[in-house]
């Protein structure tokens, strides 16, 4: 079994800079189960279908497959709720991979980096851009923002 070890964080604009042109990402859910997420992404010109399992602290199970690029765009009709549309810059610091999506359109103002780790418990260095962690925060998990944008969360959401 696939297994994804993901800690996320708020990123800071005035200390993070994109480099490079980043990958554009379009991605929409096919189901938001408590137990499951089903989600079709089209990243430039691949597509990919994944199915995440329940989460248990940062890990849960992952399974991702590349599906060919028309499918994938007939899939996003079928989506239960709205795109979630971001560019994902990757950077290396301290010998890890981060990446750091910039969300647009309905989640616009929204940057988060991610960093997927090797166990719970492996030791990293902070960049000085990061802000806080969210991982455990369901408010940051893309499926969320789907139906949740991020420019509609008022006093009480954020």
């Amino acid at each position: 079994m696939a297994l994804e070890i993901e800690r996320k964080f708020l990123v800071d604009p005035a200390k993070w800079i994109p480099e490079g042109r980043g990958t554009k990402l379009l991605q929409a859910y096919l189901s938001i189960d408590p137990n499951r997420t089903v989600r079709i992404r089209i990243a430039g010109e691949k597509a990919f279908l994944t199915i995440k399992g329940c989460s248990e602290s940062i890990s849960r199970p992952e399974f991702e497959y590349e599906v060919p690029l028309k499918d994938a765009q007939e899939l996003l009709a079928l989506a239960i709720s709205g795109p979630v549309e971001k560019t994902r810059y990757e950077v290396l610091h301290d010998g890890f991979l981060w990446e750091i999506d910039v969300f647009s359109g309905k989640n616009d103002g929204l940057i988060m980096a991610e960093i997927e780790l090797d166990s719970e418990f492996q030791e990293f260095q902070l960049p000085d851009w990061i802000l806080t962690e969210v991982s455990a925060d369901h408010r940051y998990y893309n499926s969320w923002l789907s139906e949740h944008p991020f420019q509609e969360w008022n006093d009480e959401m954020a």
